[in-house]
């Protein structure tokens, strides 16, 4: 289906074309100047950055104000689960290890984890199985002890909390479907988990929260562990003449390598310090390819160039690679270490005072949370994670108790930049079969509430991107 186009904004490959005089001057602030527009249009450049596997009990369950770890009144924690190797259970306790095991993390785990709203199953679930810890580190052996109680305070990871205090903690952001980091990742772009006959024809894609990969068939058929062929937000982007892109650590390997050999593939991820191929999905979108804008996934060196140069696109989204993605047994330092670099070069840059950061964690990654996922659908929510907001029209030191997933984060983009147009197939010229339209969940709160958007602009948070931390070695 042809699109229409814009010729100012185009990219092609890992360069990018300059815009025009007046396209320049309308997307992007100068140095110091206060974006133009009012309420949510003073926003011109939303950034999502994307870490993973953390609950946010793991995060921030002692953060002060937010719903964290249940205490009783003689100040020791209410839950005490189960324990398989032991006749005790095992309490929330402060671990100061930086680099964690967590537990297994696909959908059956989750539903185990759950039990029927009981949350009792994590330690269990975690001593049973494979723990989808990547690597050889022995925190991954599931003959370890079980960390999945443990959780991290404002000592072991104290930008984390430094950006909450000084902006906004989202402590009710849940994962948007309950299961692992591949169908977190495509609801983060489309709303949507799916698998499709055909990757050409939406109307051929059919619920898939799980993406097992399929266990026969050819390599065409499980590349359709990664492909999406139902409607992504890139196609309305494309469509309102917004720009976009998807940045990553470094070029990920080949598919239809990965699909067939996936180990071999995760240690290449690891020893190349590469994005996983799992976490990179617009690459085989089928808008993306239609669109002809494979290009606009570019590698994270762009972006600082982006940031330093005043270019930043009006959307985006930060991909880590497997060692600063702070996945277990990604060591935690390292992964706030990237985090403040990205943060402090959009502080640094002149569009700052048109920018939103929405920085948050894809999945649970088997660690405990008290909370009980909402029901939203057949697919989600799934556990909590933690979120932050960080803007300089970001309310200062606020604790949002709405209810929210990365679908918030789509509505906020749809309702800055496209008039409050949804990813609806009765509406918006593509149609697919998806089961709802999630932007529209009357239980999905509206990041909009975490903005002042009539302070003035406040100045960058620069933070050291070596933080004095008491996580225990290594650092």
């Amino acid at each position: 289906m042809p699109r229409p186009r814009i010729a100012s904004i185009v990219f092609v490959g890992l360069a990018v074309v300059l815009m025009s005089v007046a396209a320049q001057s309308a997307l992007h602030a100068t140095p110091g100047a206060v974006a133009a527009g009012t309420g949510i249009h003073k926003i011109q450049h939303v950034i999502i950055i994307m870490q993973e596997n953390r609950s946010f009990d793991n995060y921030f369950g002692t953060y002060p104000g937010a719903d964290g770890l249940p205490r009783k009144p003689n100040g020791t924690f209410v839950a005490c689960l189960p324990d398989l190797r032991s006749s005790a259970c095992v309490s929330p306790y402060h671990d100061r290890s930086n680099i964690d095991g967590g537990g297994s993390h696909a959908l059956t785990d989750a539903l185990e984890d759950y039990d029927f709203g009981k949350m009792d199953k994590f330690i269990i679930d975690s001593e049973s199985k494979d723990r989808g810890c990547v690597g050889q580190m022995p925190q991954c052996s599931p003959a370890a002890p079980s960390d999945v109680m443990g959780f991290h305070n404002g000592a072991d990871i104290p930008n984390y909390w430094n950006y909450a205090r000084s902006f906004v903690l989202n402590d009710h952001m849940f994962e948007p479907v309950i299961s692992y980091s591949l169908p977190s990742h495509l609801y983060m772009v489309s709303a949507w988990s799916a698998k499709c006959k055909v990757h050409t024809d939406p109307m051929t894609c059919v619920n898939d929260p799980a993406k097992k990969k399929p266990s026969s068939g050819g390599v065409a058929t499980n590349l359709g562990l990664v492909s999406s062929g139902w409607t992504d937000i890139t196609y309305l982007l494309d469509h309102h003449h917004v720009s976009w892109k998807y940045y990553v650590a470094n070029t990920t390997p080949p598919y239809r390598y990965c699909v067939k050999h996936f180990k071999k593939c995760v240690q290449e991820e690891i020893k190349g310090n590469i994005t996983a191929f799992i976490w990179n999905t617009l690459p085989l979108s089928a808008d993306v390819q239609a669109d002809h804008q494979v290009g606009n996934v570019q590698t994270v060196s762009h972006f600082f160039a982006d940031a330093s140069g005043g270019r930043l696109p009006q959307v985006a989204w930060i991909v880590p690679s497997v060692n600063n993605s702070e996945h277990p047994a990604a060591k935690i330092t390292t992964g706030q270490t990237y985090t403040t670099q990205l943060v402090n070069a959009i502080m640094r840059s002149p569009d700052w005072n048109s920018t939103a950061i929405f920085l948050a964690w894809d999945d649970w990654g088997g660690f405990y949370d008290h909370v009980s996922p909402r029901k939203v659908d057949q697919n989600g929510y799934g556990f909590r994670v933690p979120a932050i907001v960080i803007s300089p029209f970001a309310r200062r030191g606020y604790v949002d108790h709405q209810v929210l997933s990365s679908d918030a984060y789509l509505k906020f983009i749809e309702d800055d930049f496209m008039n409050s147009r949804r990813l609806d197939p009765r509406t918006d010229g593509r149609r697919d079969p998806r089961p709802d339209v999630r932007e529209n969940r009357p239980v999905l709160g509206n990041l909009a509430r975490d903005f002042n958007f009539a302070q003035a602009p406040r100045p960058p948070l620069l933070l050291p991107t070596h933080p004095i931390t008491d996580l225990i070695p290594p650092h």
